[in-house]
């Protein structure tokens, strides 16, 4: 006897549907094709003891089960489900007739219960775009499942529970206002910029890296505040809009993250790697294609502290999705892309030991060590980095202050609000949303440049030996700064602003 049922495979962040053909016969030999994985091999054993303690009989005859379509590799061990289904409802023990309405996929425990699994939220997506009755899930998947709306979520503890929805095809289902949920979150992060004593110049070049959507590379001496302040980062980003926050959501469930998480998550993530991770851990991929840092960081910020302490090919494979937004892991059957649109944020010493360019202690490399160390981080990536910032010691008076009253957090994000909303509306039709992402035709269309402005940074670029790469990344500083006020044209002003946020690019910065 044959029975069908249907479950789904991953492909990066999207859920591919997967056939689960019974068909039992004479004979006395199990046989599993379709390019199942060990994981999925062993979910028999799994079935068995499941069966065994919830009075099912796992048949002695001649069993075949062919996951298609069979080109596609199947992997984990959340096919238990609907093999253990198709295996009763081939078999006779079960009413296997509206197996074909439901979509299932789950972990069986030996005693039978359910364990949850990853990428639940991209499987309801396809769920909804086929038409199934309903989706049969692990309890403790329900709510992620229930974020997409039109389908019915079955949240079941094991699997006689699973069974009698099956059979009666009713059941309590698990609904989400997702609207609601998002529009109730409350927004507001653990840090808050008014906890930082001084550096008012890092607070407000992470004022204008947050509203143009600006790369940020700060350099300074150990315990100068660089970590602080880049924690604080998201308190100032613009909340997630509902669209941003389901396509976050939908990486953090294919990488199986979202465990605590009320179904959608509402904060902009912040990664924050260490120096010792792998190329692969960092960008994705694996003999089984999982996302990396950098699109766990999606729609959020990527710290990476002690810049030159990563290795140097885990630096440069982040040269490419820096510039598409996006990662592409390539196999000889398949090929995935996994989005990485994030804010780097990365923090440096100037030097080994940490205090060249220190004001009051010195520094103890030998000469040449300086411009090694700056070395590590090559100029193409560098190229990438708009905003690059000293950031000094505060001094005794300042963090001894009782008095001191920084601006907050909500304060500045709504100014960075403010500015993104503009940028929003002039590039509606442009495909991009941020003065980061601007092409040399947005510039040339949306950042023309006064004869003052000329001028400034002509000189600039001349007294202060800038770089030929520092020219594009000022000009769109100056429009995010321009943005900040109001301005619909840059001037001179904004142009100064943004030079002094080019540090590196001064040939004479590291000469030691």
């Amino acid at each position: 006897m044959l029975a069908i049922a249907y479950g789904a495979a991953l492909l990066g962040v999207d859920a591919q549907l997967i056939t689960i053909e019974v068909n039992i016969s004479k004979g006395v030999n199990t046989f599993m094709v379709g390019l199942p994985d060990s994981a999925v091999k062993e979910s028999l054993h799994r079935i068995d003891a499941a069966f065994k303690n919830n009075n099912f009989k796992f048949p002695l005859k001649g069993i075949t089960i062919n996951l298609a379509p069979a080109n596609v590799k199947k992997e984990g061990s959340a096919f238990d489900l609907p093999i253990a289904l198709g295996i009763l409802a081939a078999s006779g023990q079960i009413e296997g007739e509206k197996l074909s309405e439901f979509f299932f996929m789950g972990e069986l425990a030996l005693d039978g219960s359910l364990r949850p699994l990853k990428g639940v939220l991209p499987m309801a997506i396809l769920v909804r775009q086929k038409g199934y009755k309903g989706f049969i899930v692990p309890n403790d998947n329900a709510k992620e499942a229930a974020i997409v709306d039109g389908i019915k979520i079955y949240g079941c503890k094991n699997l006689s529970e699973a069974i009698a929805v099956l059979e009666s095809g009713t059941g309590e289902t698990t609904e989400v206002d997702t609207r609601e949920l998002f529009l109730d979150a409350v927004h507001q992060s653990r840090f808050d910029f008014n906890e930082v004593k001084g550096q008012e110049n890092v607070k407000r070049a992470f004022e204008i890296a947050a509203a143009g959507g600006h790369n940020v590379l700060m350099v300074g001496p150990p315990g100068a505040g660089k970590t602080m302040l880049s924690k604080r980062l998201p308190s100032i980003l613009p909340p997630l809009s509902l669209q941003e926050a389901l396509e976050t959501t939908k990486i953090h469930s294919v990488a199986g993250r979202i465990q605590g998480i009320e179904g959608l998550m509402t904060e902009r993530p912040f990664r924050s790697p260490h120096h010792t991770i792998s190329d692969v851990a960092l960008v994705g991929g694996g003999s089984y294609p999982q996302p990396g840092e950098i699109s766990l960081a999606h729609n959020g910020v990527l710290f990476l502290d002690e810049l030159p302490e990563y290795k140097r090919t885990v630096l440069e494979v982040m040269r490419q999705p820096i510039e598409d937004r996006r990662v592409t892991i390539s196999r000889s059957k398949f090929t995935v892309d996994y989005p990485a649109s994030f804010m780097m944020v990365a923090a440096m010493n100037p030097c080994p030991c940490g205090y060249y360019n220190h004001p009051t202690r010195d520094c103890s490399c030998p000469p040449g060590t300086v411009q090694r160390y700056l070395s590590k981080v090559s100029g193409p990536l560098l190229d990438r980095i708009d905003i690059q910032i000293e950031v000094t010691p505060v001094n005794f008076d300042e963090l001894s202050s009782k008095n001191y009253n920084g601006e907050s957090s909500e304060n500045v994000r709504k100014r960075v609000i403010e500015a993104r909303n503009i940028q929003i509306k002039r590039f509606e039709k442009d495909g991009i949303h941020a003065n980061a992402q601007m092409q040399p035709s947005h510039m040339r269309q949306y950042c023309e440049l006064d004869k003052a402005s000329v001028k400034l940074l002509k000189t600039a670029m001349e007294k202060l030996q800038l770089s030929g790469r520092a020219y594009d990344r000022i000009i769109k500083m100056s429009r995010t700064i321009a943005d900040l006020e109001a301005s619909e044209n840059i001037l001179a002003q904004h142009i100064a602003e943004a030079i002094q946020y080019r540090n590196l690019d001064r040939d004479n910065w590291g000469n030691h």
